[in-house]
């Protein structure tokens, strides 16, 4: 099972919001520390994916909550 660091609460937010919200919080955290990114914005199943490729971070993957989506994102180096 994967240790969560952080969980942001994007929901409700809508394109840029959730990806800069996941920018922003991942700054300060160490290398290897995986945030957990709540969002229901139908563009954040593109957006996220391709900042974490823009921005050298793994995208873990993603699931479904209740009535939003849930990403997994390891900070990379």
């Amino acid at each position: 099972m994967t240790k969560i660091s952080e969980t942001i609460d994007a929901i409700g937010l809508l394109c840029p919001l959730p990806v800069l919200k996941l920018r922003k919080r991942l700054k300060p955290l160490p290398e290897g520390a995986v945030v957990q990114l709540l969002a229901d914005d139908p563009a954040a199943i593109i957006d996220v994916p391709h900042f974490c490729n823009e921005a050298n971070h793994a995208f873990l993957g993603q699931s479904d909550g209740h009535g939003h989506h849930i990403y997994l994102i390891r900070k990379g180096g």
